[in-house]
């Protein structure tokens, strides 16, 4: 009983951060001369909020060569399947 204990506080203690759940967003970016735009799907970091994604993406994508347009949402792993065609080869890519 003795060893229980201890083992219940490291669980406690590990399971927030395993609950925590993945974090998406699916965006619109461009560049110019010639004008390209694409569609695409990220991973963000917590905060998963659109502020959060908006900021990761901006460098991000620069970085590339791209200018992020707009967040278009942000959304959990439930949300992935039904976004990886629109997003093609710009799924999970930045």
């Amino acid at each position: 009983m003795k060893h229980t204990l201890p083992l219940l506080l490291l669980a406690a203690l590990c399971m927030p951060a395993a609950a925590q759940a993945a974090c998406y967003a699916d965006y619109k970016a461009k560049q110019d001369a010639p004008l390209r735009l694409h569609y695409g799907v990220a991973e963000i970091t917590e905060p998963c909020t659109p502020d959060s994604a908006q900021e990761q993406l901006q460098t991000r994508l620069a970085q590339a060569g791209w200018t992020l347009l707009n967040v278009v949402s942000v959304f959990d792993e439930t949300g992935l399947a039904e976004r990886k065609d629109s997003a093609g080869p710009n799924y999970l890519r930045y």
